[in-house]
C-alpha cells in the first residue's frame, strides 16, 4: 500500500513559486544574507540598523515617523530604541511642543557605527545592483511602492 500523500490540485491558490508573499520572503532573504553577516560583526540587529540609517537620513524624529519609515511595530521598537540608547547610539527628549511625545535622534557614536560599516554596506548594495541592473532596481523599487501605496 502506497502510504505517501499526493499533492493537493484542489486549493485555488498559485503555486508557491508563484505566490507574490512567498516570493517576497525569498527575495528578501537573499538581499539580507551578506548584511546580515556585517551587521553580525557590528553587533547591531537588522532593526537597529534600520532605526540608525533612518535616523541619519531623517534627524530627529517621533516615534510613530521612525515605527513607519523603519518598517518596526511600535512595541518592538521602543525596546530597540531602549537598548540603542543604553548603548548611546539615540538619545530620546521631549519635545518641546508636546511633552507628551518623545523625539528620538541619532548621536555621534551611532553615526559612527553607520560610517564605519559604510563601505561594506555600499559594496553590498552595488554587487546586488550589479547582478540586476539599475534599471531592474528602479523599476522594483517602484513596483515595491506601489505594493505600499495600492493595497489596503
Amino acid at each position: 500500500m502506497n502510504t505517501k500523500t499526493s499533492p493537493q490540485k484542489s486549493l485555488d491558490l498559485p503555486a508557491t513559486a508563484r505566490s507574490l508573499p512567498i516570493a517576497l520572503v525569498r527575495a528578501r532573504e537573499k538581499v539580507m544574507g551578506p548584511i546580515r553577516k556585517m551587521l553580525a560583526d557590528s553587533g547591531l540587529t537588522e532593526q537597529q540598523w534600520r532605526v540608525l540609517r533612518v535616523l541619519a537620513e531623517m534627524g530627529e524624529v517621533d516615534a510613530s515617523t521612525l515605527s513607519h519609515s523603519a518598517a518596526i511595530m511600535m512595541p518592538s521598537q521602543t525596546r530597540i530604541v531602549q537598548a540603542l540608547q543604553e548603548r548611546g547610539l539615540v538619545t530620546r527628549v521631549a519635545d518641546a511642543g508636546d511633552r507628551r511625545k518623545q523625539l528620538i535622534k541619532i548621536t555621534n557614536a551611532g553615526l559612527g557605527i553607520l560610517k564605519a560599516n559604510e563601505a561594506e554596506a555600499a559594496a553590498l548594495q552595488k554587487s546586488v545592483r550589479d547582478a540586476l541592473g539599475e534599471e531592474r532596481i528602479e523599476a522594483l523599487l517602484n513596483l515595491l511602492q506601489d505594493v505600499e501605496d495600492k493595497l489596503p
